[in-house]
């Protein structure tokens, strides 16, 4: 047994002897050392010796901040880590908690929710990668339950059940929607829309909001007729920050036609209804995947979604010129990254930028090269003569 780090711990082989009774060290390093006198031994999964004698060092500072080592990190399973990750959700009232939990009920199907965290292996990953594909899932949606595993390893590790993050790569996505409503198809879905739907499509083509989490939850206390906003408190929505947006005359219109409508249905059922968008019974619109699927099959855009609307919406207020700050104030969007993505320009305008560029060139005075140089000799030639 090797005595390196005397006093601290140690690195060894452990030896065995085979069925001729020869002895025999065994091909992995092990590491021991121990934490208020409890000595703790572990495989350091390893064959060399100086990966061994690092992650020996990493314990014992990992002992002496307090984490816990040794058999309480090797009592942990995928599903001890997936408990985790919901806790965690419920806790802070994410609205995603259904999603986390059907992720997770696919990554305890495939990897065993009984498995030990220290035996997850990468080649496991990479067979769930292949296996979740072939049952025709995306790679976004394989993407997203791999972040859910690997916000179990996290928390785990705050928890101290867990001793590292493995590396868990993510698939390469290349599904990215480029789908926007021109004026004329927008028209179109919402004359076929029943009339309860149509403000609804109309509010979202014009503010660009997210419609399940951020429209269908507005109720009157939210319209200020007054100051002219549509607002979302702290909290709502998908950032959880709080957003307003002012009316144009378009939006006022609409939300003020709807207002008339609500009133007439508070009166014929005697009720008081705070819900801006509502069925003919008065109930809140929650799910309306059917008839927009029929609308858009009508308007002879099949296959498109109401998201689209929120693509609509950027590119809209990019061809209005409105600062990007300013927009991504008004859509929600928390970064640039993701707001440029939606920011999808169309033909027509990319044709109208460069007969900009074309007018400026014009104003600069700059041509082809050949012209240039054409200009520039005759200059100076005129000089020579002169």
């Amino acid at each position: 047994m090797s005595r390196e780090m005397r006093g601290h711990g140690n690195v060894y082989q452990p030896t065995y002897r085979d069925r001729h009774g020869k002895l025999k060290h065994v091909s992995t390093w092990w590491i021991f050392y121990s934490v208020n006198g409890r000595r703790i031994t572990e495989n350091a999964q390893t064959e060399e010796k100086a990966v061994a004698k690092r992650l020996l060092k990493r314990r014992i500072g990992e002992a002496g901040i307090g984490k816990r080592l040794g058999p309480e990190i090797d009592r942990a399973t995928i599903s001890d880590l997936l408990a985790l990750v919901e806790a965690d959700y419920a806790a802070n009232s994410r609205r995603s908690l259904d999603r986390v939990k059907q992720a997770g009920k696919h990554l305890r199907d495939f990897l065993s929710g009984d498995t030990k965290v220290r035996d997850l292996s990468t080649n496991q990953i990479t067979k769930y990668k292949v296996h979740r594909l072939s049952e025709g899932a995306k790679p976004s949606t394989v993407n997203y339950e791999l972040a859910v595993l690997r916000r179990g390893f996290g928390l785990g590790v705050e928890d101290g059940c867990v001793g590292a993050i493995p590396t868990i790569k993510k698939l390469e996505v290349h599904n990215a929607r480029r789908g926007f409503f021109e004026p004329e198809q927008y028209r179109a879905v919402v004359k076929h829309l029943p009339d309860y739907l149509k403000p609804v499509a109309e509010v979202a083509y014009i503010t660009g909001w997210r419609t399940r989490s951020e429209l269908l939850t507005r109720q009157w206390r939210h319209v200020d007729f007054g100051k002219g906003w549509l607002n979302l408190e702290p909290g709502e929505g998908k950032t959880r920050e709080a957003r307003s947006f002012p009316f144009t005359p378009e939006l006022r219109t609409v939300l003020e036609v709807q207002r008339a409508k609500v009133r007439e249905i508070e009166r014929r059922l005697e009720c008081v209804i705070p819900w801006v968008f509502v069925h003919d019974d008065g109930s809140r619109i929650k799910d309306f995947r059917g008839a927009w699927k029929e609308a858009c099959k009508g308007a002879l855009v099949p296959g498109r979604l109401v998201h689209d609307f929120r693509r609509t919406a950027v590119r809209n207020l990019e061809s209005a010129g409105v600062s990007r700050s300013s927009a991504m104030k008004l859509t929600g969007h928390k970064t640039e990254a993701v707001y440029v993505r939606y920011a999808i320009q169309d033909e027509a305008s990319l044709m109208e930028a460069a007969e900009k560029l074309a007018k400026l060139h014009a104003r600069l005075a700059i041509g082809p090269a050949s012209d240039t140089d054409e200009k520039e000799k005759c200059e100076s030639s005129a000089k020579v003569s002169t």
